[in-house]
């Protein structure tokens, strides 16, 4: 879907780059009157403008996604190798967890009071921040095993 949308202003600049070549001509050849001319060149213009503000913002997205989807395919991978894990070893950790966090106790000097504990996996990041289809999607590939 977004590298349809990319495709599209892509092409649509394309296009405006060729309408103000045409445009230009018509005016210089005295085919369109000069307000004319002025109007569609500011209206060429301005879509020009907003298609290369927009376009980086979109492509760096699109490649964010297809990063992200290598990554939970790297992380499905890891976690098929190692379907039995009969003792959790320093070098399993380093494989699936990149770092955790552990948060202040909701009450100083109790050994009870709860507090926060966030695990960041390697290549996929913090569970909890991924959108709901690619949990789903990791949790159909990984062994009952290993989820």
């Amino acid at each position: 879907m977004l590298q349809k949308k990319i495709d599209t202003m892509q092409k649509r600049q394309a296009e405006l780059t060729k309408l103000f070549k045409r445009l230009y001509e018509d005016s210089v050849l005295g085919r369109i009157p000069d307000e004319q001319y002025r109007i569609l060149s500011q209206e060429y213009t301005t879509e020009q403008k907003e298609i290369q503000e927009q376009l980086p913002a979109m492509e760096v997205r699109l490649q964010e996604l297809k990063d992200s989807s290598s990554n939970i395919a790297r992380f499905i991978e890891n976690a098929k190798r190692y379907s039995e894990i009969p003792e959790l070893t320093a070098e399993i950790l380093r494989i699936f967890i990149k770092r955790v966090e552990v948060g202040e106790r909701e009450e100083k000097y109790s050994r009870t009071a709860p507090q926060e504990v966030r695990i960041y996996y390697r290549d996929i990041g913090l569970v909890d921040e991924l959108p709901q289809s690619m949990v789903d999607s990791v949790a159909e590939e990984i062994p009952n095993e290993v989820a």
